[in-house]
């Protein structure tokens, strides 16, 4: 197996510190909860996989009659990750990255529970949309397998839900998840032991129904004459590889990684799993500890999918989500260039095309954008302290902040809250997402309060600080274009420690232009300003034959 992202696919930025780091990346999954930690080589830019940890929690085991997170679930969820986190500080993880999936994201609880992480282990999990979950998955297999710049399938059997995508080293063509899991489908189509041959057509004909828009997307994109390879990847796929290799070669091989497994097998495992019960599948060699339950119906959803995409065969992969995870850090840090530098710039790309989806004047949101940033770098380390995360948050909810005319003028600053919300923006956790619609949604009118329903879903302190004196600095670069004529050239930001009074001085793109419904905008909207960060705020217009924002 290949433990070190490839050394010639990717290289690092000449800026990046020269350090070697290990950090720790936890995915909660919706039958275990897996941990994988890595030392980083930022020279190369490689990663080393030097341990890794597992328990099965089954996250997806949800009361049946509300579909929320089971109370005992939950704490043995927390347990495990309390364990996790003793296991990381062992091995001097500088940094853990968790995130969660469907369980969590459709359960009625989830922000509960990923609170009580929050207050018990002063952990955040970062809760991902199903498209981002296969974005994750694409980074994570590239780091273990080399595609030549060929288009490849990848196909991941989660717990409750199951990604497809196609990809080609670069971009990824297609993202697709479906809510079908091993977990979910033997839980709610399976209650015969051994499967009744009724249930079995069903799950078979359920499964291929499900799974149809997600083949009809993929093809949709590939070429004409295009023959991607089939790559496989979680505990379904790997446990089938393994009890077929076991049984054809008489011995275990010391790595899945490339293992190819031919339709007709994994139809042969099928017929041969459905006759047995559990207790007998459990006896098979090569079986893991509860996997036993799952495996016909994750056996299924292979088979149907590897039916519906025309492959004969499925090439193993042992990385995915979670090493996926890793590389996404890589990336938001600056380590990686290259190959994946497309991948680098996600976010801008996902934020300008969900503009365009919204018909936003990308003109005026571009200069309200750097008015925003203008202010943020004028006062940081003065006013706040917040970094380039905070930075790019900004101004991807600058970007935003007026789609919600989209719906309607009024009350768009809450319209634009939910389409940001539930737009699916990509290279960004759910956490991330909450944050820029929020400064979004408080862009005009009431400043953030406690009461609000979507302020209340931010986790941490420090996220609803992040809203607060973010929002605060958009309502000014908002007014910086009242407008909307590009009117103000440039600004300046003068702080008196001293006397608590800040002076922004307003430059105006013609001399002649007294800029009065922007200092009218300006004079109405600081307030919100002056109070997030206990300052007096004073604007002055100034003359000027300068055209540029700085």
């Amino acid at each position: 197996m290949l433990n070190l992202v490839s050394a010639n696919a990717l290289s690092v930025p000449t800026q990046t510190v020269k350090r070697q780091q290990i950090i720790a990346a936890i995915d909660l999954g919706t039958n275990s909860l897996h941990m994988v930690i890595v030392r980083i080589e930022p020279t190369l830019p490689s990663f080393s996989i030097i341990a890794k940890d597992k328990e099965t929690v089954r996250l997806g085991d949800r009361h049946i009659a509300t579909g929320e997170l089971k109370a005992e679930v939950i704490d043995k969820a927390i347990a495990a990750m309390r364990r996790f986190q003793e296991v990381a500080k062992t091995l001097n993880a500088e940094t853990i990255v968790a995130v969660a999936t469907s369980a969590v994201r459709e359960a009625p609880n989830g922000k509960d529970f990923l609170h009580k992480i929050v207050d018990e282990l002063g952990l955040c999990v970062d809760l991902i949309s199903g498209e981002e979950e296969a974005r994750r998955i694409y980074l994570g297999v590239l780091s273990g397998m080399e595609f030549h710049n060929q288009p490849h399938m990848i196909i991941d059997i989660g717990g409750g839900s199951t990604e497809i995508i196609l990809g080609d080293s670069h971009e990824p063509r297609t993202l697709t998840s479906t809510k079908i899991g091993a977990v979910r489908l033997t839980s709610e189509l399976i209650n015969t032991d051994p499967i009744s041959d009724t249930q079995f057509q069903y799950l078979q004909a359920y499964t291929r129904g499900m799974l149809e828009r997600s083949v009809e997307e993929i093809q949709a994109n590939l070429q004409l004459g295009e023959t991607p390879r089939l790559i496989g990847t979680s505990g379904t796929i790997e446990t089938i590889a393994l009890m077929n290799a076991r049984e054809k070669l008489g011995y275990i091989p010391s790595t899945l990684n490339g293992y190819q497994l031919s339709l007709n097998d994994l139809q042969d495992w099928v017929n041969r799993l459905r006759k047995l019960t559990n207790v007998e599948r459990a006896m098979i060699p090569g079986m893991p500890d509860k996997r036993s339950e799952v495996i016909l119906a994750g056996a299924v959803i292979l088979q149907e999918a590897m039916t519906l995409l025309g492959s004969e065969s499925v090439t193993t992969c042992e990385r995915s989500l979670r090493e996926g995870v890793i590389v996404d850090w890589m990336l938001a840090h600056g380590l990686i260039e290259d190959k994946l530098r497309f991948q680098s710039s996600i976010r801008e790309r996902s934020v300008l095309k969900q503009a365009n989806k919204y018909q936003v004047n990308l003109e005026y949101s571009d200069r309200v954008a750097k008015f925003a940033i203008s202010l943020f770098d004028q006062t940081q380390g003065t006013l706040h302290y917040w970094g380039g995360e905070e930075r790019q948050l900004l101004w991807a909810a600058a970007l935003l902040h007026n789609c919600g005319h989209y719906v309607n003028h009024s009350s768009h600053h809450k319209h634009s809250y939910y389409l940001i919300r539930n737009g699916g923006l990509l290279g960004y956790t759910e956490t991330e997402i909450e944050i820029i619609a929020n400064i979004a949604r408080y862009h005009r009118k009431s400043p953030p309060k406690k009461k609000h329903e979507s302020f209340r879903n931010l986790l941490t302190k420090q996220q609803r600080q992040t809203v607060s004196q973010l929002s605060a600095i958009l309502r000014l670069a908002v007014a910086l274009d009242r407008r909307q004529i590009g009117a103000i050239a440039r600004i300046k930001f003068e702080y008196y420690p001293q006397f608590q009074q800040c002076n922004l001085l307003i430059f105006p793109a013609k001399s002649h232009d007294e800029c009065e419904l922007e200092m009218w905008s300006l004079d109405y909207k600081k307030g919100v300003f002056e109070e997030e960060f206990g300052v007096k705020l004073v604007a002055t217009l100034e003359p000027t034959n300068v055209v540029s924002i700085s």
